[in-house]
């Protein structure tokens, strides 16, 4: 260890929209000798996790596992589906948005890209408009992220496949529910989802490394008729041994015991009430920054997260800087800022295993911080939030009570 080097007591504040901190009790179930992954016990585990996940995404068709991030997800998604050259239509909802944007050309894919000044959702109504204006039915599939991680901005799935439907469109319905999935209400099936990609790290409390495909028929019927490249990231492959309780390759074991905890630990809790704290705590973040003076970065509140909220600083203030003077002197860790706005907003995550406690603990190392960089704003802005929390508490009492 270095000489000027100095240990920082108690826990650090992770803040940032995932990786989200991975409790205690999945970190000791991942702290096991390693399995044969080709023995009984293995493929006892492996189905548990294969049907235990379908209940997060609420489907019963398939959910492919992969040794992977979200970014595999994506690419899988692409190219068990398409073929090169296809027209696929994406909306510019911020960083991801674009990255998913610039994936598809470099896959041979021309995407028709919906812009925005990244401050808003995707306008079902703009998808609707776009399908009708394709005469031909040459765009073979919608792309869009039900949570834009770098903004903060949850869009309305089920009214955008309600948007579909009225266009007459035969397009796929492609979804990224990497910074939403098991942290407010999504559902496969019954939005009529083709292929929902989701990502362990955020949500379902993992490291990063693991990444999902939850597949419709419809996306098994365009699979058999797909010819982008793929080896890794086949499905039938997958498919084919998952049937058995196994991998075409050597899986990540000791995150699918990791999983399989996750998904017990959040049917404990009992997923309504999982949606509804990370309701309640996105609220409170957002009324801790309305009381300090300060602009959330997505504009309208129909399109606010329940995980992420970014916070605008003000004109001649750097978020960067902010954020180094933050891990610095109180130890929080905040997203960072991305494209047009790099450098002028920071991210409060308030997702995974996080309760109220937690939550008031970062909001009061954000208002010192704010204080401490100079940022103008208002004080008071914790005891908003922790206003609006005793009241969400007290309400089921009073009612109770009456």
């Amino acid at each position: 260890m270095a000489q000027n080097s100095s240990r920082v007591a108690g826990r650090h504040f992770l803040q940032i929209p995932g990786p989200s901190p991975v409790p205690d009790r999945i970190l000791r179930a991942m702290d096991t000798p390693i399995i044969d992954h080709r023995g009984p016990e293995f493929a006892r585990l492996a189905k548990r996790c294969l049907d235990g996940v379908k209940t997060i995404f609420k489907t019963a068709n398939p959910v492919i596992i992969y040794t992977a991030t979200g970014t595999g997800a994506w690419e899988a998604a692409l190219v068990n589906t398409l073929s090169p050259g296809d027209r696929v239509l994406m909306v510019e909802t911020g960083q991801f948005g674009t990255l998913w944007k610039k994936m598809a050309e470099k896959l041979g894919l021309k995407p028709e890209f919906i812009t925005t000044d990244w401050r808003t959702g995707v306008d079902p109504a703009v998808i609707e408009k776009a399908l009708r204006e394709d005469k031909n039915k040459e765009i073979k599939a919608v792309c869009v992220l039900h949570n834009e991680t770098s903004t903060g901005a949850l869009s309305p799935i089920a009214d955008i496949r309600k948007a579909i439907d009225a266009a007459g469109h035969p397009a796929l319905f492609l979804v990224d529910t990497i910074s939403s999935l098991a942290s407010t209400d999504y559902r496969h099936d019954e939005w009529g989802v083709d292929v929902t990609v989701g990502g362990a790290q955020k949500g379902l409390m993992l490291p990063p490394g693991m990444s999902f495909n939850a597949v419709s028929d419809r996306a098994l019927a365009a699979n058999k008729t797909s010819t982008l490249p793929k080896s890794f990231f086949a499905w039938d492959d997958m498919l084919n041994m998952n049937k058995v309780g196994f991998f075409p390759y050597t899986p990540a074991t000791q995150m699918l015991w990791g999983l399989e905890q996750s998904v017990q630990m959040l049917h404990e809790e009992g997923l309504d009430n999982v949606f509804a704290r990370h309701d309640r705590l996105a609220e409170a973040t957002r009324r801790a920054v309305r009381a300090w003076g300060l602009e959330i970065m997505v504009r309208d509140p129909k399109y606010h997260s329940p995980t992420i909220t970014a916070v605008m600083m003000p004109e001649g203030h750097d978020g960067d800087a902010f954020r180094s003077l933050a891990l610095e002197t109180f130890n929080i860790s905040y997203g960072a800022s991305f494209g047009p706005y790099a450098g002028k907003y920071f991210r409060i995550g308030h997702l995974g295993d996080i309760n109220d406690g937690t939550l008031i603990g970062a909001l009061a190392n954000t208002e010192m911080a704010l204080s401490l960089a100079g940022v103008p704003h208002k004080k008071g802005g914790v005891q908003a939030a922790m206003d609006y929390l005793v009241s969400v508490h007290a309400g089921p009492k009073r009612q109770a009570a009456e």
